[in-house]
């Protein structure tokens, strides 16, 4: 006789051995000083470094999104850079002390993590959102988009075994082995389950709002790019070009619209042409949003991830082979606009505004659109105009003269280097930061006693006392017939 394996119930299953391994080790991580914790992170890294490009390949042929060598940068990133700027930083134990005011920090951290890995930048992201939950001291379990699930098993083993042995809890890192729907929400809704992290995957909010737990989701990008009349013509458009196509547009902080200062319309969409940049014909657009949609209108997967000149042949018209980007120019935008949907493809909508002024209210409103926006360029050398973007836009992060990808990742600016970039329009514990182990603990604040009650009032005549000498309660009652009074 033959049995059915119901695999739903065996995810359910592995979900709850793995959160309670992780409660347990959760709780021996409590003891580890930050210095146990930094030893981890370090081996942890100097193990990755043997394995970037195999880790990219393995990605790029089990997703089929985006290039290779870009998924490398992205792994050397959070191999190597991540480690450099956590060095030396305190998240867990005594992380301030000011003894002259006689005050202390206490980090702790929050327990058990569950991340959701997207198949975008799965490796990348694995890598991250370990590392800073080993730097705050929490166990971790993720669970990957089936896209990815090899990729990701792949990493969190070799990461897992070297993490044990330089004396990490057993079950504080793991990785689920059997992906389902009812498995994801048994990690979702589990009451061990400290804190929610996702990036990049829209489906799952509903989920974490239904589970009414502390959650963090790095979302969407679609943000605008404004290039005012100042600017740096020939590096706005190479940033802007550099950025879009950097693993064929799938990172999500990518410059999604153009909005440029109308002086300067016609030298920079010469200039964009000039660097393999293609406008699009209004026919032209309508087949590629036909293919990058589903008759529903949500992403169609099979178009993620992949370079101008693919997207453009499968849309069924010729563009230069030389092509990067292709961009639709359109007066307005409307309730039905595509091109506030995220298309994770080297794809651009271009607007021109008369002015910085008109272009502001044109940014505001591609921002509001959705409200999923987290980030926001502007290329200018006029400092008053950037300042009063950064004032006006209702944004996480604004970049200036850099490119979106990577000035908001932390690599061309000083933001801290992450791969999940906070946004307020999202989470319970929303912030608008990127995120760092600092969002993976709760601060304990101690304060010393230093002065007596009647210390914090001024000296001054009560009922014909000094305030000095006179009681708590005659003090109350002065100020409850004054608010009277």
């Amino acid at each position: 006789m033959r049995y059915r394996v119901d695999n739903d119930l065996l995810s359910i299953q592995e979900a709850r051995i793995n959160i309670e391994l992780a409660r347990e080790a959760a709780k021996e991580l409590k003891n580890f000083s930050q210095n146990q914790l930094d030893t981890v992170v370090e081996k942890i890294s100097h193990a990755l470094h043997p394995h970037i490009e195999k880790l990219a390949k393995m990605a790029v042929e089990e997703t089929d999104y985006g290039v290779f060598h870009d998924k490398v940068t992205k792994n050397h990133f959070v191999t190597e850079y991540l480690p450099h700027r956590l060095n030396n930083q305190r998240y867990v134990g005594v992380i301030h002390e000011d003894k002259e005011q006689k005050l202390l920090e206490i980090g702790v951290p929050i327990g058990v993590i569950v991340s959701m890995i997207p198949a975008t930048s799965a490796v990348s992201t694995t890598i991250h959102n370990v590392m800073i939950a080993v730097k705050s001291g929490n166990a971790i379990i993720l669970s990957p988009h089936p896209r990815a699930k090899e990729t990701v098993r792949g990493v969190i083993k070799l990461i897992a075994k070297t993490a044990e042995e330089a004396g990490y809890p057993t079950g504080a890192i793991s990785c689920m082995q059997l992906i389902s729907e009812k498995g994801t929400t048994e990690l979702i809704e589990h009451p061990d389950v400290s804190l929610l992290l996702a990036t990049g995957i829209p489906k799952i909010i509903k989920k974490f709002k239904q589970s009414e737990k502390p959650y963090i989701y790095g979302g969407s990008g679609n943000g605008p790019v404004f290039i005012e009349r100042s600017c740096n013509v020939v590096q706005s458009v190479k940033d802007i070009i550099d950025s879009r196509t950097f693993d064929h547009g799938m990172v999500s902080a990518a410059e999604q619209s153009i909005v440029v200062d109308q002086p300067i319309n016609q030298l920079i969409k010469s200039e964009f042409k000039k660097q393999g940049a293609y406008f699009m014909t209004e026919e032209e657009k309508d087949k590629l949003i036909a293919i990058l949609r589903k008759k529903d209108g949500s992403l169609n997967p099979n178009y993620v991830g992949k370079s101008a000149v693919y997207i453009a042949t499968l849309a069924d018209f010729i563009v230069p082979n030389e092509t990067k980007v292709l961009i639709y120019e359109q007066p307005y935008l409307d309730e039905n606009n595509p091109f506030t949907q995220e298309f994770l493809s080297p794809v651009l909508a271009y607007y021109v505004e008369n002015d910085w002024q008109n272009a502001c209210e044109r940014c505001i409103e591609l921002l509001m659109n959705t409200m999923n926006s987290h980030t926001l360029v502007i290329h200018s050398q006029n400092e008053e105009v950037i300042r009063l973007f950064a004032l006006k836009k209702p944004v996480s992060r604004m970049l200036v003269n850099t490119p979106s990808v990577f000035g908001s990742m932390g690599a061309t600016t000083n933001l801290f280097p992450s791969m999940t970039l906070g946004s307020n329009a999202f989470g319970i514990m929303a912030s608008s930061e990127n995120i760092s182990p600092k969002h993976l603990t709760t601060v304990r604040n101690i304060g010393y006693g230093v002065r007596k009650i009647n210390d914090c009032f001024q000296k001054e005549n009560i009922g014909g006392k000094e305030v000095t000498d006179v009681t708590i309660e005659e003090v109350i009652e002065q100020l409850l017939k004054n608010i009277v009074e």
